[in-house]
């Protein structure tokens, strides 16, 4: 008979956060958890930052302005701290649900007054914290309310139907990260996005197509592709400036949500940007082994003796203290080997009889 790879039912979350507001976000993640739950979901992905927001008020505002300044210091009051009681909710809804969840948040490092990551979560269907991963270089606006993530933060997460991973909008991108996860054998990639891009990119939706189908392509695992919208709450704390209104109307510059297989092929989406909605799909993940057979880049398709990646996953300690060193032992110096003031600095040679 041989091995058995299982078809996996994915899915994929488009929603708005209830903006700026960390127990209402959370309360409803845990209920489109609990509903992909019930429609036979194992592995949930949610967008980028959906707890409490994604800071996208740069893209209007200027950073240190009065409004940035004021919408970043809720973005603080309302962020995760990893464990917590929202994590604790979270948690207790993958284990109602049976699925495994790959949730974007914001996190608040304990104890500070200002640090924050950009964060996906990894919950197992028991409810257990698996890991998360610290988006590792913030882009654009978030650098001016996110610190890079930590390296041991890096890499796939065990599960029972074999390794799956995750990264952040532009890190999707990043073709040592592409090629450090495949290595790692990654079966199921959750990418996450924001609730839209800056008027100056191509839309959104467009991206990220783009980036599924060749991350797919590269990894040859099953892509969850999920990103944010925006609704009239978000609309209305963003700004108030008419041409600010009318572009956040625009459905070409949100959503776009898809799955896609280890061949390319898109198995569910994409999402218009203006639903709200969970895609579907039923990964085989037999599919990944026909796709590697020919074209495996982190296995016989590969050359380390011409290739190699280093990743480092040590983790920097910001703060080290060290115990008082113990006093040290006078030492007796012979007087041949004591220098005198004014000397040369060479050693005298000791006096023979």
């Amino acid at each position: 008979m041989g091995d058995v790879y299982p078809v996996v039912r994915g899915a994929v979350v488009q929603a708005a956060s209830v903006f700026l507001d960390r127990e209402a976000t959370t309360e409803k993640a845990c209920s489109l958890i609990r509903r992909a739950g019930s429609d036979g979901a194992r592995i949930v992905a949610f967008p980028e930052g959906f707890i409490p927001a994604h800071p996208v008020w740069f893209h209007f505002h200027p950073g240190t302005g009065a409004i940035a300044t004021r919408l970043s210091t809720e973005l603080f009051k309302n962020a995760v701290t990893i464990p917590g009681p929202e994590v604790d909710r979270l948690a207790e809804a993958a284990r109602e649900a049976g699925t495994y969840v790959v949730m974007g948040l914001c996190e608040k490092a304990p104890h500070t007054f200002g640090t924050m990551y950009n964060t996906q979560l990894f919950l197992g269907p028991d409810g257990s914290v698996l890991g998360k991963h610290q988006k590792l270089v913030p882009t654009v606006g978030e650098r001016l309310v996110h610190r890079p993530g930590g390296p041991e933060s890096f890499g796939a997460v065990a599960t029972e139907f074999g390794p799956i991973s995750g990264l952040m909008c532009g890190e999707n991108s990043n073709p040592l990260a592409v090629f450090a996860l495949t290595a790692e054998n990654t079966r199921v990639h959750v990418m996450a996005w924001p609730n839209h891009f800056p008027k100056i990119s191509v839309p959104m939706a467009e991206i990220a197509l783009t980036m599924a189908k060749a991350f797919a392509q590269m990894s040859k695992a099953f892509v969850l592709s999920a990103a944010g919208v925006v609704d009239d709450r978000m609309r209305a704390m963003l700004s108030d400036r008419p041409e600010d209104q009318e572009f956040l109307q625009r459905a070409d510059v949100s959503g776009g949500s898809v799955i896609v297989g280890p061949d390319m092929r898109i198995l569910a989406g994409p999402l218009d940007g203006v639903t709200e909605d969970i895609l579907y799909a039923d990964l085989d993940l037999e599919v990944g082994v026909k796709m590697k057979l020919r074209h495996d880049l982190a296995g016989h398709y590969n050359r380390p003796d011409v290739f190699r990646l280093l990743v480092n996953r040590r983790a920097a300690p910001l703060l080290e203290t060290f115990a008082a060193a113990e006093p040290e032992l006078a030492l007796e110096v012979p007087p041949a080997l004591v220098l005198e003031p004014g000397s040369s600095g060479l050693l005298a040679a000791p006096e023979t009889d």
